[in-house]
């Protein structure tokens, strides 16, 4: 009967049972390409790939522990690796992952790490579990050719089924290539492949605003690692994780390779092809020319050493400079230093342009001439005030930085020159209707923030820009109403010469550039194009071309924007004391400014105080040339102990130079 039962199976299905044997599945797997590259305004690559060779382990769907301890040893008799990040778990898994060493552990444990109290077998998960912390307990001694095996051992056995990883992508000499590549046939899964890193051929002076990707352990971050899935990424993909990196992440990533992969009946890879190479990235062509941009960093870096060796830089915590085409919103220079005042060491920090608020001043004065013009409480025609004192109970004298009685009356042209401070608080009670009686209560319409605010918000003041790099924060608005529910009329005065709520230095750059224009608040842009990468590497087809964007037109005439410009002209070239930007009167073409000084304060995040040292922040706005402005910038030196010094006027001066001589203006 067993002999008839053997041929009827062998005879019958013999056949079928050989072709079980036989299959194979075909799975197509995906592998990342390069990254597309980044290049400045002049065609200079800023941000490229740098290719290094790689032994790189694609895991079986089957494959066992015991399996991955065999190939991590057999690969160490042919390379170095670093080792890193071990832990003792790690050390352990690759302990009892030799063949039949868990089950020679288990036995030498203590009953308890394998039956519960009532007698019955733990879980196999928690019976390992127990190994583990046995091993540990009885000590481990792994010499240094072990700790490379196990640092193989983690990275294979982290792996997904059918992913690929790198074993080493750093360092790999020649004669390493040449003797895994002899051995791979006993290496199963192992391959020599290559692999990129980023790399910066103009230096970093733009690093923080081009971002940061991913390393292959980082993989996906994880509060995107859901929609990034369903977008066909794989765990350990290298992805974008911040600003440009991260806000052109489907661009600069490319389309991935394709790989047929047939997989026996035992999980086995069989046999691989290549269906498709893959596309390598997009490349980014920014608004930004790299030697302007490191000319704008050098010289903010002058002006911060002048104020630090001036010894006023104690509380302070940077400084910003931002430059823009106001006919276009692109971006011409964005630099930044972050200054830690505990240590006095200083980095670069251009995304504080983008990502951090100040009060600035009076700068913004040309903001609120331009809502009393539009408001109608004033005219091109008609726009002379009392420069006196305001008095309010309970309050210092409200007035500006000259003495009382300098003026007895200004128009807005000689306000915005001469930075009258009273000229901008009579403007605010004009637009809220106040009843204003000296050293009494003053009644002023409950919607002046709103209103106030609200003509800032026209220009930029107060609201995201829309610039294109992730991260942009908003300005902080100052509280309206006092605890007991009263209007805080007073704050609603400094708010009108920019004492009160706090701003970015992109949204003054936008603020200024709406001027320079005319009216028409543009969306700030860093990316100019973006282009395909041909086979052999070079620049190829463009895809996307950026194009101004208005976000809104300002409903003013021209003369009503002639009135500001021209104050801002003659804060530069007019005479007198008061005159507040005199230091650019020499620049050709000429230009316009306004400048701005806020009081602030220091807050020492470690040791909090009630009473918090007073310091001053300076600030400036300009375009040129005046005629025909195609250049903005907005400048901020915050947290300073003193305001001499014109940082931001000399700095201002030094970057029109360079600008003028770049671009061969005369």
């Amino acid at each position: 009967m067993l002999v008839a039962q053997l041929d009827y199976l062998q005879i019958v299905y013999g056949g079928k049972f050989q072709a079980e044997v036989d299959r194979t599945d075909k799975t197509v797997m995906t592998g990342s390409v390069p990254r597309g590259m980044i290049y400045d305004s002049k065609g200079r690559l800023l941000v490229g790939n740098s290719t290094a060779n790689a032994v790189t382990y694609t895991k079986s769907g089957s494959v066992k522990s015991s399996d991955i301890y065999t190939i991590a040893n057999r690969l160490t008799k042919y390379m170095n690796v670093e080792v890193t990040d071990l832990t003792k778990r790690d050390q352990a898994d690759y302990i009892l992952a030799a063949p039949n060493k868990s089950a020679k552990v288990a036995k030498q444990m203590p009953k308890s790490y394998r039956v519960d109290s009532n007698g019955d077998a733990l879980s196999s998960a928690k019976i390992y579990t127990n190994e583990v912390k046995y091993v540990e307990q009885q000590g481990i001694h792994l010499n240094q050719k072990d700790l490379q095996r196990a640092t193989l051992f983690k990275k294979m056995s982290a792996a997904y089924s059918l992913s690929t990883v790198f074993l080493k992508d750093k360092d790999l000499t020649a004669r390493e290539i040449a003797e895994v590549s002899e051995h791979l046939t006993e290496l199963p899964g192992i391959s020599i492949g290559s692999n990129w890193n980023r790399d910066y051929p103009q230096g970093k002076s733009i690093a923080s605003i081009i971002g940061g990707v991913s390393t292959e352990q980082q993989g996906i971050p994880d509060d995107e690692i859901n929609s990034m899935l369903a977008s066909g990424y794989s765990r350990n993909d290298r992805v974008g994780t911040s600003y440009l990196e991260k806000n052109y992440e489907s661009i600069l990533s490319g389309t991935k390779s394709q790989r047929q992969v047939q997989v026996g009946a035992n999980n086995q890879i069989k046999k691989s092809t290549i269906l498709y190479k893959g596309q390598k990235g997009g490349n980014l062509n920014l608004t930004i020319d790299s030697a302007f941009q490191k000319k704008v960093q050098s010289a903010l870096e002058t002006q911060y050493n002048s104020a630090k060796a001036a010894g006023i830089t104690q509380y302070s915590d940077g400084a910003y400079a931002v430059v823009m085409n106001p006919k276009t919103g692109a971006v011409l220079a964005m630099a930044g230093i972050h200054n830690n005042p505990k240590t006095g060491k200083t980095t670069e920090d251009s995304l504080g342009v983008i990502n951090r608020t100040f009060v600035m001043g009076s700068a913004v004065k040309g903001a609120t001439v331009m809502g009393a013009l539009m408001d109608g409480v004033i005219t091109p025609e008609n726009n002379t005030q009392d420069d006196t004192p305001i008095y309010l109970p309970g309050s210092p004298v409200k007035k500006s930085v000259y003495p009382a009685g300098t003026f007895s009356s200004l128009g807005a042209v000689q306000a915005l020159q001469f930075s009258s401070n009273i000229y901008m608080m009579r403007l605010a009670m004009k637009e809220g209707h106040a009843s204003y009686v000296p050293s009494e209560s003053m009644v002023m319409n409950p919607d002046i923030f709103q209103t106030l605010r609200g003509y800032f918000n026209q220009f930029g003041l107060g609201v995201k820009t829309g610039i294109d790099i992730s991260g942009e924060t908003t300005g902080i608005e100052g509280s309206t109403r006092t605890s007991t529910g009263a209007l805080k009329t007073g704050s609603a005065l400094d708010l009108s010469y920019g004492n009160y709520d706090a701003y970015t230095l992109i949204e003054m750059a936008q603020y200024i550039s709406t001027i320079a224009n005319g009216g028409y608040r543009l969306k700030p842009y860093v990316v100019q194009s973006i282009q395909k990468t041909k086979d052999d590497g070079t620049k190829g087809a463009y895809t996307s071309v950026t194009k101004p964007s208005v976000l809104n037109a300002i409903n003013a005439t021209k003369d009503e924007f002639g009135v500001v410009k021209k104050g801002m002209y003659e804060a530069v070239h007019g005479s007198g004391y008061w005159t507040t930007a005199t230091k650019l009167a020499d620049l050709s073409p000429a230009v316009a400014a306004k400048t701005g000084t806020a009081q602030s304060f220091y807050y020492d995040p470690d040791n909090p105080s009630t009473d918090p040292p007073e310091t001053i922040t300076t600030s400036l706005v300009s375009f040129g040339p005046y005629d025909d402005p195609n250049v903005a910038m907005a400048i901020v030196f915050p947290n300073l102990t003193s305001e001499t010094g014109s940082y931001p006027n000399l700095l201002a001066h030094q970057i029109y130079t360079d600008y003028y001589k770049m671009t061969g203006q005369k």
